[in-house]
C-alpha cells in the first residue's frame, strides 16, 4: 500500500495552516495499491516525540469503506462522516483532527494507514485506543506518511 498527501511530501515539514499555528485542518491523504481483500480502512495520526508516555494521538478515522481512496482537505469534525467513516476521540479527548502543535523542538507526525479485512464493531465516541484495539487480527496491511513541524513561535501548546 501506498499513503500520499497532496500537501506535503513524505519525511518533509507539515506546512503551517495544517497546524494549531494555521487554519488547523486536516491535510488531504490518498492511499493506492491496496489489498484485494480490503474491506475498511483505518487512518490514525500519531506523534511518538510527545513529552508524554506513548506520545500523543491527533486523529484517528475508521471504517473507511474500501472504495474510498482519499479524504480530501479540512475533514469536518464529525463523528460520522457520511459516505467517509467515522472518526474516534483524539487525545485531547476532542472528535475530529487536531493539527501539530510540539511544545518544544521538532516533532514527527506518522499517518498510519491500516487496511483491514471487516468493519470494525464499534459505535461512536470511542477513543484512538478502542479502535486500535479493536483492529487486532483484522489488519491485512499497514502503510505510513510522515511529516514534521516545528513551531515558530513561542506560544506553548
Amino acid at each position: 500500500m501506498l499513503l500520499t498527501s497532496t500537501a506535503f511530501q513524505q519525511g518533509g515539514p507539515i506546512p503551517k495552516r495544517y497546524t494549531c499555528e494555521g487554519e488547523n485542518i486536516s491535510p488531504s491523504m490518498s492511499w493506492s495499491d491496496v489489498p484485494a481483500e480490503t474491506v475498511s480502512f483505518v487512518l490514525i495520526l500519531h506523534d511518538p516525540d510527545a513529552p508524554r508516555p506513548g506520545g500523543f494521538t491527533h486523529w484517528a478515522v475508521y471504517n473507511i469503506p474500501a472504495e474510498v481512496g482519499q479524504l480530501i482537505e479540512h475533514v469536518p469534525a464529525r463523528e460520522i462522516l457520511e459516505g467517509i467513516g467515522m472518526q474516534g476521540l483524539n487525545d485531547a479527548g476532542k472528535i475530529g483532527y487536531m493539527g501539530p502543535c510540539p511544545p518544544s523542538g521538532e516533532h514527527r507526525y506518522f499517518f498510519h494507514l491500516y487496511a483491514l479485512r471487516d468493519d470494525l464493531k464499534l459505535g461512536t465516541h470511542v477513543s484512538h485506543i478502542q479502535v486500535r484495539s479493536a483492529m487486532g487480527e483484522l489488519v491485512i496491511e499497514h502503510a505510513e506518511f510522515m511529516g514534521k513541524y516545528k513551531k515558530s513561535g513561542e506560544k506553548a501548546a
